[in-house]
Parts: C-alpha cells; structure tokens; sequence
C-alpha cells in the first residue's frame, strides 16, 4: 500500500501540474472566459474541485466527504475578482489533499469512509477521486488550448517529437519508476 500512496500522490501532483501549467499560459481575463452560457470558464471549474476537495477530504476518515457546509451548485458560479485569489484557492484545495494523503497508513486503506452516505474503502474513494480530477483538469488544458490556439505550448509530447521523445525514454536503463520522475 505504500507504494500505492506514493503512486497516487505523483498522480494528483501530476495533474495539479497540468493545471497549473494551462492556466500560466493564460491572461488573466482569459481565465474567466467560456464558451457559452452552457459550458464553465477556468475560473469556475477551480471552484468547483476546490469545493470538492475540501469537502471531500476535511475530516476525510471521519466524517462525510459531502459536508454540510458544501454549497456544490453555488461552485458552478464565478466567485473570484482576480487570478490571485483563483490561485490562493487553487492552493487551499491541493494542500487539504496533499495533507490527507500524507497522513494516512497502510491501516487506513481498507477503512471504509462514506460519500453521501455511501461507503467506500480508502483506496475507492481515493481512486473515486483520482478520476474526478483530470477529468475537469482535461477539461481546463482544453480551454486553454483553444483559448491560446497558435500560441499554446504544450503540456505532453509535442506533435510530430514522439520518434524524439522514444528514443529518450528507450536510450534510458529499465528500472522502476514513475513515469513522472523526469518530468
């Protein structure tokens, strides 16, 4: 399980990664914009996996991860008048994540922990959550992808360098590793 937790940590710090290259890519204005009255700007999708994450993992072995306090509809709403302030929440969010996953113990993955009153071993809402994340951190990389068009600059292997990219990783001795331990 330690190599599970270890794993899980470089996954989420990962993501946060993609997410926070995307939008230092992006003017500030730009974090607000959306594409329709339909769809949710950076700034709101921010809000909604902070809300998200503080809910879920305050108290995160012992009490709900649906706390009362959570307003979820009010997260899909534009809270934020500047980027510092979508940052600084940005950062509440992954350091109440980071924390929790630094203190929890081998012992602690098979504790069940509830989620709207459904129960779910450590390691599954975990997991519940690994998905969760990318999934709106993809979508934020999008946004900004569009946004920047031309002037994006990528967050993966760039088009047309996988032949390059290979070559690097296979010139490499095999051993076991992360694959985000050279990023």
């Amino acid at each position: 399980m330690e190599s599970y937790l270890n794993s899980v940590k470089k996954q989420f710090e990962y993501y946060k990664m993609l997410g926070e290259k995307a939008m230092e890519q992006l003017e500030e204005n730009q974090l607000f914009w959306q594409y329709n009255d339909e769809s949710n700007s950076i700034a709101v999708i921010v809000n909604h996996i902070t809300g998200n994450m503080l809910s879920r993992f305050t108290d995160f072995l012992t009490t709900d991860g649906e706390k009362p306090w959570r307003n979820r509809d009010a997260e899909f709403n534009n809270p934020f008048s500047s980027k510092e302030e979508l940052m600084n929440r940005w950062k509440q969010g992954w350091e109440c994540l980071i924390q929790v996953l630094e203190q929890l113990t081998e012992a602690d993955m098979e504790r069940v922990v509830y989620i709207r009153n459904d129960g779910h071993s450590v390691v599954e809402a975990i997991n519940r959550q690994l998905a969760h994340y990318p999934y709106h951190i993809g979508q934020m990389v999008f946004i900004a992808k569009m946004i920047k068009n031309d002037q994006w600059q990528t967050l993966s292997i760039a088009r047309n360098k996988s032949t390059d990219y290979n070559s690097r990783k296979f010139s490499q001795d095999k051993e076991r590793r992360h694959f985000t331990d050279d990023l």
